[in-house]
């Protein structure tokens, strides 16, 4: 049987890697592609007030215009003496999407006079599987073929950056129970505890069942 193919809805390198390693570490055979091989692709407007919503987004969208299953995830930094922020806009947290060092900037200085360094990362993962929606018959609404799950890491954060691996703000935070940075992790290390790895794990059994 050859393997499923799904559409991972990211043009972010570092997430396509990360997300087809953990995806591959859990034994569901799949045939895995990031948005570069759909050039076309139009980028989709993350307008969702949760994280669900804006994986939701992104999935369909994919799903919808590749014909194929697509999975999409949703993740940021949740930090307790922010009341949660920055949350959905982590990756846009200095106005600038995608501007690690900006974004780490802005945090450290927004904290730097506070004691409380509590955080957590949060990501939801979604499946979508097309045709999105099923003909409606009479007396019968269409059904989403669609699925999320989410993963949770907790711990606290640094005053200063330490490590270079991971991306995003891995180099300020500190998993409950570790002495190390995210970013001073191994890939394999961070995969096997990061909310996204959990997420993800949680979510391969449903794309090995539904994505045909």
């Amino acid at each position: 049987m050859p393997a499923k193919q799904v559409v991972l809805a990211t043009r972010n390198a570092h997430k396509v890697t990360e997300l087809s390693r953990i995806l591959a570490a859990t034994g569901v055979e799949m045939s895995l592609v990031g948005l570069d091989a759909y050039p076309q692709m139009p980028e989709v407007a993350e307008t969702g007030l949760t994280f669900a919503d804006n994986a939701l987004l992104k999935a369909r969208a994919v799903a919808a215009f590749t014909g194929l299953p697509a999975v999409a995830d949703d993740s940021g930094l949740c930090v307790d003496a922010l009341h949660g922020m920055p949350g959905i806009f982590s990756a846009r947290w200095s106005g600038a999407h995608g501007d690690d060092k900006a974004n780490l900037d802005l945090l450290l200085a927004q904290l730097s006079d506070v004691s409380e360094r509590g955080a957590q990362f949060v990501c939801v993962a979604a499946l979508a599987v097309p045709p999105l929606t099923r003909p409606a018959t009479e007396g019968a609404s269409a059904q989403r073929r669609e699925w999320t799950v989410t993963g949770v890491l907790s711990g606290s954060l640094t005053r200063e950056r330490r490590g270079t691996g991971g991306f995003g703000y891995d180099p300020v935070f500190v998993p409950a129970g570790a002495s190390v940075t995210t970013a001073e992790l191994s890939p394999e290390g961070k995969d096997a505890i990061s909310h996204r790895g959990r997420a993800l794990r949680a979510l391969a059994p449903v794309i090995a069942t539904h994505a045909r």
